[in-house]
């Protein structure tokens, strides 16, 4: 049972780190380190696994924080 809801668990994930590459990818911010963090995931007090942003450069830092400053907008 714990094995299906990891996997579960691991699916959904996946499909969030997807969605938001997507999203990212749109506004032409591009994390290369993004990714389920798979300790999160084996951990049994965690409802969700974390997802890993992951580091990027400067200018890839410069992007985010001007898309996120138009959608405050």
């Amino acid at each position: 049972m714990a094995l299906v809801r990891s996997a579960d668990r691991l699916r959904a994930a996946e499909e969030v780190v997807a969605r938001l590459r997507g999203e990212l990818d749109s506004t032409g911010v591009v994390l290369p380190s993004l990714r389920v963090d798979l300790v999160s995931l084996t951990s049994g007090s965690a409802a969700y696994p974390l997802i890993e942003l992951g580091r990027c450069n400067l200018d890839t830092a410069l992007r985010l924080a001007a898309v996120l400053h138009e959608a405050r907008r």
